[in-house]
């Protein structure tokens, strides 16, 4: 009879790490940008902002953020609003806006 010890497997080798998805574009061609690399142009309002260039919406949303800090722009007592000046107002429509709605007002004020 066999023992219990004796019919155990032998222990299987750790599995090789899964493959991390490809960054680079394959050597064949250019990949197409995804939809946050695709370049954009701004409207003439979101310009007086981030400049006329067409920028992807990521640069979009940092420049609008750089903005915001540089002119002190969030609200102190809640930092999730922010609180528009002139231009911002041209932008959201209105005079405070949540971080989170301003990424719907940005789309507004760009085309491809």
């Amino acid at each position: 009879m066999a023992t219990k010890t004796e019919t155990k497997a032998a222990p299987k080798a750790k599995a090789a790490a899964p493959k991390a998805k490809a960054a680079a574009p394959k050597a064949g061609g250019a990949t197409k940008p995804n939809a946050l690399q695709q370049p954009l142009k701004p409207s003439a309002e979101l310009g007086a902002i981030v400049g006329t260039s067409p920028l992807p919406r990521g640069e979009v949303v940092s420049k609008v953020w750089d903005y915001i800090k540089k002119n002190n722009l969030q609200n102190p007592q809640n930092k999730r609003e922010i609180l528009a000046d002139d231009k911002l107002k041209k932008v959201f429509g209105k005079d405070k806006c949540t971080m989170f709605e301003m990424n719907k007002h940005l789309a507004a004020h760009l085309k491809s």
